[in-house]
């Protein structure tokens, strides 16, 4: 489990995250929405100790993450892939190299064998066999969310954070990254939490929302429940973004 305690972040003059409290129950698929600029974003890297807070805290399993050792902590990020806004794949690495950096880098490398064929099992789940020598340039963006999706599981990871995973996509390639993410969700069994404001990824993936309001967290429940709600900022932001 992860517990988000009261944390706040500011960035100088900018209070971004004013109290937020969430807590992120092993095996449900979680989706974190709210207006661009919120800070879901903010929160996401808050989660895997990328950032720390300026107030509060987070736990993970019930140790906190801004208090452990270094060698602890990357422990603790190795049960987290991460699948950034914009992919972050590297332009002069093929695809394949993308993929195996963080199996490269681990200090318990396996051999280059297995890590081959990781490699090709995971570019396998995401429906880019063969892809291996590509380069990024030579990729769509749907392509590219896949390669660093793929990067993000390549660990096996327990947690999985998604970063706006279908900015940028035109819809057809937005629903099929959708299906991808719920299709993982069911073969791995892992726990997804997915940041973003399109609702009609929400809608196909997630089976509890958290609604950031205001640099908090305004609301927790399913999506039928945040449908019914008759609160007025709710209701507005259901009618702003045609959820």
């Amino acid at each position: 489990m992860i517990e988000i305690n009261n944390i706040h972040k500011s960035f100088g003059t900018n209070h971004v995250l004013r109290g937020v409290n969430l807590k992120i129950s092993k095996g449900e698929s979680l989706a974190v929405i709210g207006r661009s600029g919120c800070g879901k974003s903010v929160l996401l890297k808050h989660i895997v100790g990328l950032l720390q807070p300026d107030e509060g805290n987070i736990k993970f399993n019930g140790k906190e993450i801004g208090k452990m050792e270094r060698t602890e902590l990357y422990e603790v990020r190795k049960k987290f892939g991460f699948l950034f806004q914009g992919a972050a794949l590297f332009d002069s690495m093929t695809v394949e190299e993308n993929v195996s950096l963080p199996l490269v880098e681990n200090e318990n490398r396996p051999s280059q064998q297995k890590i081959a064929d990781i490699v090709s099992e995971k570019l396998e789940l995401v429906g880019l066999p063969g892809t291996h020598n590509l380069k990024p340039s030579e990729l769509s963006g749907g392509m590219k969310k896949r390669v660093a999706l793929a990067r993000a599981l390549v660990t096996a990871p327990e947690y999985i954070l998604y970063d706006e995973p279908t900015t940028g996509l035109d819809p057809v390639m937005s629903d099929a990254i959708d299906d991808l993410i719920k299709s993982l969700n069911e073969k791995l069994n892992v726990t997804s939490v997915v940041v973003t404001h399109d609702m009609f990824s929400v809608k196909n993936t997630a089976d509890k929302i958290a609604m950031m309001h205001e640099g908090k967290i305004y609301f927790t429940g399913t999506p039928g429940q945040i449908l019914e709600s008759v609160d007025p900022v709710i209701q507005k932001f259901i009618q702003r973004t045609g959820f």
